[in-house]
């Protein structure tokens, strides 16, 4: 393989806090469940269970934290916000799309990330919004 082409992965996560059944749809078009919680123009996918336990944590709300398997119904993209000088080249495997994700399935045994993990990463976004940088939306 070319070392400007990479693999995608053939399976797809979601990390929320929304209760969703298989068949469901995550479209674009509704709050954000990130940042200032603005209308989201985009959904988002990863490759790895890592970034989608991220995605369930840092979701906004008091519902269980729900990791969903999901299909792209169209196009998929590198998420810029982590892609372009965060993470150069996607290792987190991080993808959004203007077209819903298709729920095929729930991971229900996976393991969060420590309590102090999770701490110092709400604690560096929390200092990030504080210079005016909103860096999950």
């Amino acid at each position: 393989m070319p070392s400007n082409e990479r693999t995608i992965p053939r399976r797809f996560y979601h990390g929320t806090r929304a209760d969703l059944k298989p068949g469901d749809l995550i479209a674009a078009g509704y709050r954000s469940n990130y940042g200032a919680r603005k209308k989201a123009s985009w959904v988002y996918l990863t490759g790895t269970l890592d970034a989608a336990i991220w995605g369930a944590e840092l979701a906004a709300g008091d519902e269980p934290e729900r990791i969903y398997i999901v299909e792209p119904t169209g196009p998929i993209v590198d998420d810029p916000n982590l892609t372009d000088q965060k993470f150069p080249g996607n290792p987190t495997q991080s993808y959004r799309s203007r077209e819903p994700l298709r729920i095929i399935g729930e991971v229900t045994d996976w393991e969060g990330h420590s309590p102090e993990r999770l701490k110092q990463m709400k604690d560096n976004l929390e200092r990030l919004k504080e210079q005016g940088i909103e860096a999950i939306d």
